[in-house]
């Protein structure tokens, strides 16, 4: 089961969610899943029927139901109705599927792991390994992965720090740190992977971990010295992050005559570590 701060996967389909860190409860998108339980080509207009429909008949979930500003596929965030676990399973005896029961289950699972991660967050580490072993990643690659997100949750806590909260600006200063280093923009980077939704970082080489890492940490130590006051200045100090790593790239590539940025992906690179287990 993949997981990600704010997206969830259910059989291979993304459901958006927010943790509410008062309440210790997850709020899952309602038309996410009801996407994926129904199949439904319009369930935005499912769910509105579906929503009156139960107004109607006196239910309480549908009026109970809160919005939060969740992000789109068109990177921008849009108020969408959400539902906690509890008012999630009550919804789903209204949803005829045959996959309420898995998703049941899956839900309650979520919400327990969630548990207990905050009550010790290694159990979160501990699964991230085991689901990229399943995939075929070496542990070295793993290991790379691994501190790469501690990596960037201390760049992330540091632009909150320095007044960065929108998603779509962290998606302009993460995209402005990777085209320095690498030469190509996120989305470029990903085409030349022949990548669509799949994520970037789980597609790198170990060593185009390792440069990531430095131009991500290299942008922190830099903030903190800076201490930039506006999203101009945040994202100057990500260029100057980012060409930490592009000079390291560069002579890398001088001395060992081959190219860092790889266009290899998961599957080449799981195939790869598989070869050298022979």
């Amino acid at each position: 089961m993949g997981q990600s701060k704010n997206v969830a996967i259910f059989q291979e389909s993304k459901i958006r969610r927010h943790w509410d860190e008062d309440k210790e409860l997850w709020h899952f998108s309602i038309i996410d899943v009801i996407a994926v339980l129904t199949k439904s080509a319009n369930p935005r207009k499912y769910w509105s029927v579906l929503k009156t429909r139960l107004k109607k008949e006196g239910s309480e979930v549908a009026t109970n139901c809160s919005q939060l500003k969740l992000l789109a596929s068109d990177g921008k965030k849009y108020l969408t109705d959400v539902a906690d676990t509890e008012q999630l399973l009550r919804l789903i005896q209204s949803i005829p599927s045959p996959k309420a029961e898995p998703f049941k289950l899956w839900l309650a699972q979520v919400g327990y792991q969630r548990l207990e991660e905050i009550e010790d967050p290694e159990l979160a580490l501990n699964r991230a390994m085991k689901t990229y072993l399943r995939k075929g990643y070496s542990r070295s690659w793993i290991n790379q992965r691994l501190k790469s997100i501690e990596i960037r949750k201390e760049l992330t806590d540091e632009w909150e720090d320095r007044g960065v909260k929108e998603d779509l600006e962290f998606a302009i200063l993460t995209n402005q740190i990777t085209k320095t280093w690498s030469g190509k923009s996120v989305k470029d980077y990903k085409k030349f992977k022949n990548l669509q939704k799949q994520n970037l970082r789980d597609n790198m080489t170990n060593l185009e971990l390792v440069l990531t890492m430095l131009a991500e940490a290299s942008t922190k130590e830099i903030s903190q010295k800076k201490k930039p006051k506006t999203f101009p200045q945040n994202k100057q100090v990500a260029n100057q992050g980012g060409h930490v790593a592009k000079t390291a790239r560069k002579e890398i590539e001088s001395h060992t005559g081959k190219k860092v940025v790889s266009s290899k992906n998961v599957r080449q690179l799981a195939s790869s570590s598989r070869r050298k287990l022979k």
